[in-house]
């Protein structure tokens, strides 16, 4: 989980409306880039991926092997490279 503050100076209403929806489809836009980096070969892993709220959930019993790049398909694991992108979505929201 991913907790942030974000303070805003001099920002108009119309812009703050426009970040916070935004913001608000990030983590979708995660849990659908998280599942994309989830290796397959069965589509186990990717089938039982979820999304509560704000949590991503392997609920597959190998999910942390996985994730520690176990398979070639996704040897920086899923975690790492899902963080990175939402850093780089709220970068881009934020127009740096």
């Amino acid at each position: 989980m991913i907790d942030m503050k974000i303070t805003f100076n001099n920002v108009s209403s119309k812009e703050l409306t426009k970040l916070q929806a935004g913001l608000k489809k990030i983590p979708q836009d995660a849990f659908q880039y998280f599942v994309a980096q989830t290796p397959i070969r069965s589509g186990n892993a990717r089938r039982n991926t979820h999304l509560s709220g704000q949590t991503i959930f392997g609920d597959y019993p190998y999910a942390e092997r996985l994730d520690e790049g176990y398979s070639s398909q996704a040897p920086k694991g899923m975690i790492k490279p899902t963080e990175a992108y939402i850093d780089r979505q709220v970068k881009k929201l934020l127009g740096k």
